[in-house]
């Protein structure tokens, strides 16, 4: 090893002190933690798909034979196979390795070290990584107290000034982690503005109200989507952009060449083969997540938010949240507790399978 090397010297100076991206444990080191056997655990912190991908899927991944070849770079089946189901041109579609990475790749196209990026918390917390990877600064225009948008702040800073190095703002639609559908005007609003709008509808197919089909007449407004929720394919990493034709072909110069595996990408295609089943899922999961709300309304130290998505957001009174998590979490039920100061007495749960949900309640009940 050379003396000489400095790594300090060497990292950006701007990534030295960077948080690292903290996602929650995975089940099977929180199985070795409780000592609860994995099948045991009611897993309801990750908005997970309790009821898995399609029959389809399983068949199809079985079947395939070419496992030892790389990927379709140009994604094309997949591309076709979305482009009807979103009903766009393939040329506006762009798969990625989970939304995760066209979050990053988008950002990455716009931000330079000391460009602006708005974000909107609380909401999903890699927009600000992905940000801060790309040296931008992360501007914060807080939402409301029931998690609406603060348009009128966003429109006065830039009206102003104060915010004129701002390029994008992230969206997410319905919001994460409290599940609330920004009203299309609002969206509106924003695309009017010299910005960048990147929609996130990860959660969209619970809540109906997609804007995809605004894509082709804004070229300001990007809409994200994901396999990961609705379609259960969280493991296998797959997700989709929709891009303005012009933004689309700068995309792609920097998509790295297999990005979506193969695995991915024929799971994918064989769950849009089967929206009967997937929309029989979803109905069963809004139905439960109906219920749900109404249970938890009925328990005193909970304050419960509306949702349009496959989760519940509460408030949790007279108690510390993470005291009630804990609780949970000796009984072999996982939720999703949070750092961010404002939802410090907040949980999420995923809706799950009715028995899932019974034994949550039953254990919230227990704790009253």
């Amino acid at each position: 090893m050379s003396d000489a090397f400095d790594l300090e010297r060497m990292l950006r100076p701007d990534l030295r002190g960077l948080a690292a991206y903290k996602p929650g444990k995975s089940i099977y080191a929180l199985s070795a933690e409780l000592g609860i056997p994995v099948d045991r655990l009611i897993k309801i912190d990750a908005n997970e798909n309790p009821y898995g991908s399609s029959p389809k899927v399983y068949e199809a991944l079985a079947a395939y034979r070419r496992y030892h070849c790389y990927p379709d770079a140009d994604q094309a089946d997949l591309r076709q196979a979305l482009a009807g189901y979103v009903g766009l041109p393939v040329e506006q579609i762009v798969a990625g390795n989970g939304s995760d990475e066209l979050i990053d790749l988008t950002l990455k196209l716009f931000l330079t070290p000391g460009d602006v990026m708005l974000n909107c918390p609380p909401t999903f917390g890699v927009y600000a990584f992905a940000a801060s990877m790309c040296g931008a600064e992360v501007v914060d225009i807080p939402r409301r107290d029931d998690f609406s948008l603060d348009i009128d702040a966003i429109e006065r800073g830039l009206a102003t000034g104060a915010l004129s190095r701002a390029k994008a703002i992230v969206i997410t639609s319905p919001n994460n982690p409290d599940g609330n559908l920004p009203p299309a005007g609002e969206i509106a609003r924003l695309l009017a503005l010299p910005l960048l709008v990147i929609l996130d509808e990860a959660y969209i197919e619970f809540s109906g109200g997609s804007l995809s089909a605004w894509v082709s007449q804004h070229p300001n407004l990007i809409v994200l989507r994901t396999f990961s929720k609705w379609l259960g394919l969280a493991g296998l990493r797959v997700g989709y952009g929709l891009y303005p034709p012009a933004i689309a072909q700068h995309i792609w110069k920097i998509k790295p060449p297999f990005n979506v595996n193969v695995a991915a990408q024929v799971a994918a295609i064989a769950a849009l083969d089967d929206m009967a089943y997937f929309d029989g899922i979803r109905d069963r999961l809004v139905a439960e997540r109906e219920r749900l709300l109404e249970a938890l309304r009925g328990i005193p130290y909970l304050r419960p938010y509306p949702s349009q998505t496959n989760f519940v957001l509460v408030r949790v009174a007279g108690r510390g949240a993470a005291e009630v998590a804990a609780g949970l979490e000796r009984r072999g039920i996982l939720v999703r507790k949070f750092r961010e100061p404002e939802l410090a007495d907040a949980l999420r749960f995923t809706v799950g399978r009715p028995e899932q949900m019974a034994a949550l309640v039953g254990a919230l009940r227990e704790m009253a």
